[in-house]
């Protein structure tokens, strides 16, 4: 069965939610609202109907609300999960080495395997944000820098969580503001042998007492987005300790200018600036 989308943007979160609760009118079967990181302000409102929308009353309440008009799409159904392992290449960052299970034997012996199961696509490595974290981390583990206590702040699938436990002696900490994240998270631990050895929690930043009570960390990975990261500077502060590491992406290129910018207003300075693509990683250490 197809599904059919409509996709417009408008300045301002409000008014982007305004817009998502009046479709609600037009029965769809979801609607919700998405920050575009660019800088100006912009967010996507997306409306999904299982039957080809109604595009007079769409393009009706576009103007009613100041967006520009909808974009209608029909897409097709297909087996996402059969897609995905077709897709689903290895992934190589340094040592280590992301792959789905439907790859496990051909992952070279030499290397440091992260298995995550192909269903769970988002945080598999693929996306530059990811690679470049993993890649932060094996260039750390080369200058002989060691963790003794790690959080992973905005952990997804858990995977930088996971790498910092195949390679560190001590306790890891992996959170997420979505329970369903936690899950996926603590479901690619067991799968990777590491029950035990990561703890996981849901919570916003740094607010838990479960966070707080595992401080300060040495080492703290945080792929985000850029306005989080500039908010969370404080919080980094209070939950590590002088010499820690940060290891910050989920940054637009155009972005990473100003985040380290304002890192640095809190006493964190520049080892390292990796683009991949359009994303840009941070290694910040505090003096």
């Amino acid at each position: 069965m197809a599904t059919w989308t409509a996709l417009t943007t408008l300045k301002g979160e409000a008014a982007a939610q305004a817009l998502a609760d009046a479709s609600e009118a037009l029965d769809p079967v979801a609607a919700g609202i998405f920050e575009i990181e660019d800088g100006r302000g912009y967010w996507e409102t997306g409306v999904y109907f299982t039957e080809k929308p109604d595009d007079i009353a769409l393009d009706l309440l576009a103007a009613m609300h100041g967006a520009k008009p909808f974009v209608i799409s029909r897409v097709e159904d297909r087996d996402w999960v059969a897609q995905v392992r077709r897709e689903l290449t290895p992934v190589y960052a340094g040592r280590f080495v992301v792959f789905g299970s439907h790859d496990r034997d051909a992952v070279p012996a030499h290397l440091i395997g992260l298995e995550i199961e192909a269903a769970m696509a988002f945080g598999t490595g693929h996306h530059g944000t990811t690679q470049g974290c993993l890649m932060a981390l094996d260039d750390l583990l080369r200058k002989g820098f060691v963790a003794r206590n790690v959080a992973d702040i905005g952990s997804g699938t858990g995977v930088l969580a996971m790498a910092a436990a195949k390679v560190y002696p001590g306790q890891v900490l992996a959170s997420d503001i979505d329970q369903v994240a936690t899950d996926t998270a603590r479901a690619n631990i067991a799968a990777n042998g590491l029950a035990g050895r990561v703890a996981t929690t849901t919570a916003v930043g740094f607010r838990s007492s479960f966070i707080r009570a595992r401080a300060p960390f040495d080492l703290v990975f945080a792929n985000i987005l850029a306005n989080p990261l500039r908010r969370m500077a404080p919080d980094m502060v209070a939950h590590t300790a002088p010499g820690s590491v940060l290891i910050l992406s989920g940054i637009l290129n155009r972005q990473a200018t100003g985040v380290e910018s304002v890192y640095a207003g809190w006493g964190f300075q520049r080892q390292q600036r990796r683009e991949i693509g359009e994303w840009t990683t941070l290694t910040l250490r505090r003096g």
